[in-house]
C-alpha cells in the first residue's frame, strides 16, 4: 500500500528553512498512514519546521529522504512537480497569506495559476471553500484588515482548494479558541470513511489542544534529547 507521507532519515539539525534544530539529534524516520491525522509536536529547536519544505521538494534533506505517494516531489521534472503538489494541502506556519490580495484571492491563488479550471469553476471553487471555512464575511478583507481567526480560516481554505488527500499543517491551531481549532480540524478531516478520515494529515506544532486528541490517531513528539517518542491519545 502506498504511504502518503515517509521521512525516512531525515537529520533535523540545523540546516533546513527556519534554521535551528539539535545538532546532536537523531535522524528522523516517521510514517504517516493514509486516513489517519498524525501529530509531530516539539519545541522551537527541535528543527521540525523544515519538513513541509522537504515534503513538497521545495529543498532538500542534507541526508535521507521524504516521499509523498512513494514520490520524491523534488526528483520530478517541474511541470510534474507542479501538478503533483495538487495531491498536497499545505498550510505553512505563518499562514503564508499575501498582504495584497483580499482573503477571497488568496483563497482563488492556486487555482488560478495551478490549475486549467475555467474563471467560473475557480469562483464556484473558492465560493464552497469559503462557506465551508466559514470566512464569506471577511472574504473581501486583506489579510491586515482581518482577524487572525479569520486569516487562519482563510489558509485552510487555501490549503484545502484542491482537495487534497494529503495536508501538512504547521502550527495551524495557534491563538485560536478550542471551538475553532476543532472546526477546523474536522474540516480538514474530510469526513469519514470506513478506514478512517478521508484525507491524511500531519500537524506540525509545539503543542496540541487537549480537546482535538480524540480526533488525532497518532501523537509524536522529539524530545529535547533529539528523541522521537509516542504519546498516548
Amino acid at each position: 500500500m502506498t504511504t502518503p507521507l515517509a521521512i525516512e532519515g531525515v537529520p533535523l539539525g540545523g540546516s533546513g528553512r527556519e534554521g535551528g534544530g539539535r545538532r546532536d539529534a537523531a535522524p528522523l524516520t516517521l510514517a504517516v498512514p493514509a486516513h489517519e491525522a498524525v501529530a509531530l509536536l516539539g519545541d522551537e529547536e527541535s528543527g521540525l519546521a523544515c519538513l513541509g519544505g522537504y515534503a513538497l521538494g521545495l529543498e532538500r534533506p542534507p541526508a535521507g529522504r521524504v516521499t509523498v505517494f512513494d514520490t520524491i516531489i523534488a526528483d520530478l521534472p517541474e511541470r510534474e512537480r507542479l501538478a503533483f503538489r495538487r495531491r498536497v494541502g499545505y498550510l505553512p506556519a505563518s499562514d503564508g497569506l499575501l498582504q495584497n490580495l483580499s482573503l477571497r484571492n488568496n483563497v482563488a491563488l492556486p487555482l488560478r495559476f495551478g490549475s486549467e479550471a475555467s474563471p467560473r469553476d475557480i469562483e464556484g471553487r473558492v465560493n464552497v471553500m469559503l462557506v465551508a471555512a466559514r470566512v464569506t464575511g471577511a472574504a473581501g478583507l486583506r489579510p491586515a484588515q482581518a482577524s487572525e481567526e479569520e486569516c487562519r480560516r482563510a489558509a485552510f481554505a487555501r490549503a484545502l482548494a484542491f482537495d487534497p488527500a494529503l495536508l501538512i499543517l504547521e502550527q495551524p491551531f495557534d491563538a485560536l479558541t478550542a471551538r475553532t481549532s476543532a472546526e477546523l480540524l474536522e474540516l480538514a478531516r474530510g469526513g469519514e470513511t470506513a478506514e478512517g478520515a478521508r484525507r491524511t494529515i500531519l500537524i506540525i506544532g509545539q503543542e496540541l489542544p487537549a480537546g482535538l486528541l480524540r480526533r488525532v490517531e497518532r501523537v509524536y513528539r522529539v524530545t529535547r534529547a533529539g528523541a522521537l517518542e509516542r504519546e498516548a491519545v
